[in-house]
């Protein structure tokens, strides 16, 4: 089916190379787009939308200066190039520096491996929320509170730049976030479950085993001791490795944050140890197949994939082509907006650590008495510090897993934390479950991966301990 800006693409390539030269660089980027977003709150439909939007956005640089339009009437092109580039030489006043990209014309149609959402029906979807309501609520008396959140979106993106490239791409993502509250007088606890996928609307089908066990770690928690506060060596697994990794180190790499704080670019010297050997660190859109997978950026940078640690050594970071250019580095296609309403930012996309070499059950051995953790309930993180609560965890004692324990927090310095690990595990899972926010725009799909590790001197907040 043709879409609505097709009959654009012409008028947008002729706009763009009459004004090209009156500015040192110039991107149109066309963006319409379909989406669904159900929300079921103890089984009450709070909402129950499809909507369509079709907009735009004008990037324009001139001697270092941007400027930048946003619009949804596609009639009035010419007004927004102009306006733009007024802004542009408005505060223009050194150099423009970009890191060069050959120029790419191309279509690009993410391929699905099942059903597009967009042709499944909304009566389809709010049945499949509902039943995972109706387990979510039916797992025990003492849940007192339960949401199920599902949202699709497909965009189709229209790029148009004065340097010759024309790409034409669409892709779809699609999301499932789960949780279940539990109440015993004044011990309220929470289990969650988020999942997502760009290939097949089956992939948020048949989750019944997650819903299951969202409500069910939130009542057995009820029941089990706080963990004693105190600083352990701990193992987390997997998808508390992909939260670190992204959240602690990823956002530290993107360079954006580097190249406007000097105190942090020294930090992040390129050749400083920050691990140990068997410690790899990557980033990168190209791998198929998850969240943060795409062909092209929003600046038309083709995807890559970039390591940031090479065996415990930091070796790369994340670009845009402006702060490519300004460190005098390749760009690496980590441009990205969320919709056509804000310019693009330096984000992360999909963010690993490799699998190590180590049996999971030795990164356990020899731990007198320490933390297991594994899946994520939130956290944060404020520059190179961070906190993050586990989904569940388990006392380590004598080397084996323990009794379990609740309401465990991992708190730290992500440089001191890198370097504090003692084990990478032979496993390794990809988190799907990531929607990144940075600059205002918030929910942009990521994946996380990683094996488990073993983290020594890591403060685990809890219940203090006794005198």
């Amino acid at each position: 089916m043709a879409s609505q800006f097709d009959r654009y693409t012409d008028q947008v390539a002729d706009l763009v190379a009459r004004y090209r030269d009156r500015v040192d660089y110039l991107m149109v980027r066309l963006e319409e787009s379909e989406g669904t977003d159900i929300l079921l709150r103890g089984g009450i439909v709070e909402t129950l939308s499809e909507g369509l939007s079709l907009g735009g956005q004008v990037r324009a640089c001139h001697r270092g200066g941007w400027g930048f339009a946003s619009f949804n009437q596609l009639d009035d092109l010419k007004g927004q190039l102009e306006a733009a580039i007024a802004a542009a030489h408005l505060v223009g006043d050194d150099e423009t520096l970009l890191a060069p990209v050959d120029p790419i014309q191309t279509t690009y149609r993410m391929p699905l491996t099942g059903s597009d959402p967009r042709q499944i029906p909304l009566s389809r979807k709010k049945d499949l929320c509902s039943r995972y309501s109706e387990i979510l609520q039916g797992v025990d008396q003492r849940i007192t509170t339960s949401s199920v959140r599902y949202n699709d979106l497909t965009q189709h993106i229209l790029l148009v730049t004065s340097e010759g490239t024309l790409i034409d791409q669409r892709w779809s993502d699609m999301e499932m976030r789960l949780a279940a509250t539990a109440r015993n007088g004044e011990t309220v606890q929470t289990g969650q479950e988020t999942t997502g996928s760009r290939r097949a609307f089956e992939d948020l089908e048949h989750l019944e085993p997650q819903v299951l066990g969202a409500a069910g770690r939130a009542v057995a928690a009820l029941d089990l001791p706080p963990v004693k506060g105190n600083t352990y060596t701990v193992v987390i697994d997997p998808i508390l490795t992909g939260l670190f990794v992204h959240e602690a180190f990823g956002h530290l790499s993107e360079a954006d944050m580097a190249y406007e704080n000097p105190d942090l670019l020294e930090v992040m010297t390129l050749g400083r140890r920050f691990g140990p050997n068997g410690l790899n660190i990557f980033d990168g859109a190209a791998p198929e197949g998850h969240r943060g997978s795409y062909r092209y950026d929003d600046e038309g940078t083709p995807a890559t994939t970039t390591q940031l640690i090479d065996n415990g050594t930091l070796v790369g970071r994340l670009h845009s082509r402006e702060t490519a250019g300004k460190l005098g580095e390749a760009a690496t296609g980590n441009a990205r907006c969320l919709s056509y309403h804000y310019p693009p930012l330096v984000r992360m996309t999909n963010t690993w650590i490799a699998r190590g070499n180590t049996p999971v059950a030795d990164l356990f051995s020899d731990i007198e008495e320490g933390v297991y953790a594994r899946n994520w309930q939130g956290g944060m993180t404020n520059g190179e510090m961070f906190t993050f609560t586990a989904g569940e965890a388990w006392m380590i004692r004598k080397g084996e897993q323990a009794e379990p324990v609740r309401d465990v927090t991992l708190s730290g310095n992500v440089f001191r934390t890198l370097a504090d690990i003692e084990g990478i595990g032979d496993d390794f899972y990809w988190d799907e479950s990531g929607g990144c926010g940075k600059g205002g725009q918030s929910g942009l799909p990521v994946g996380c991966g990683g094996p488990s590790l073993r983290i020594r001197n890591v403060v685990v907040g809890g219940e203090a301990a006794s005198e």
